[in-house]
This record gives structure tokens, sequence and C-alpha cells, in this order.
């Protein structure tokens, strides 16, 4: 597991390290055990200066997993679909 949350100045996708502070890499996420996860989460949630709704999340490997994969991935890379926006034409 690893916690996540999104970055108060600008909304961005942000996770846990294991060195305390927070980043955008996925890959620098820590991984937490159950015995560790919860209190990492209440430490996270104190720091609402620098980051708003956090929460844990399934790892598997380098990605997320879990029930909440797809959620999750969606949430690191983006938007799934282009502009759905059309022009229209004279």
């Amino acid at each position: 597991k690893t916690v996540t949350a999104n970055r108060l100045t600008d909304g961005r996708v942000i996770y846990r390290s294991a060195t305390g502070q927070w980043t955008t890499e996925l890959a620098e996420a820590a991984r937490l055990d159950e015995d560790q996860a919860d209190a990492i989460l209440e430490i996270a949630s104190d720091e609402s200066h620098i980051a708003v709704g956090a929460y844990l999340i399934e790892l598997e490997d380098d990605r997320p997993g879990g029930q909440k994969w797809r959620r999750e991935g969606i949430r690191l890379t983006g938007p799934t679909t282009g502009s759905t926006h059309t022009q229209a034409t004279a």
C-alpha cells in the first residue's frame, strides 16, 4: 500500500515517499505494510497545508492495484480520451 492525495496548490496527484515527503512520482512512493499504513495515513492527513484528501491505495509492483486500479491509473496519467469538442463548419 501507499498514501496518495492531491497537492493543495495545484491539485496534482502526489504520493507519500519513504522519506516522509510528498512526491509526484509513483516510483518514489513508500511501500507500506498493514502495520505502517494507518499510521502514515494519519500523519499525511494532518498535512492539509500541503495535501488534501489523503487515502491508501493498493500497489502491485510499480503500478496501482487492488479494486481501484483503474481509477488510480487515470489519476496518475490523466484523462483517457481526447477532446470531444468539434468545430461547427459553415
